[in-house]
């Protein structure tokens, strides 16, 4: 199974192809070759192995940002007890 976390564009490096995103915190840099469409700081991606795979809205990405922060604390409240 694969969970892709929503990342936030943070630098674009349009003479390398390349974007720093930010995930929950931590920033790397990685491709974005396979994109058709320009990305920009804000933008929230799905990345997988290293390369932007497809640009999504920021409500959704939100929603998702969310739902892995429930489950992140969820399971650290049971580690606890």
């Amino acid at each position: 199974m694969c969970l892709s976390i929503p990342s936030q564009v943070v630098a674009v490096d349009i003479e390398r192809q390349s974007v720093t995103v930010d995930t929950l915190g931590v920033r790397r840099d990685v491709s974005s070759h396979l994109m058709n469409e320009p990305l920009e700081i804000g933008d929230y991606v799905l990345i997988h192995i290293g390369f932007v795979m497809n640009k999504i809205d920021k409500e959704d990405a939100q929603l998702s940002i969310d739902l892995y922060q429930e489950i992140v604390t969820k399971l650290e409240n049971e580690a606890i007890h």
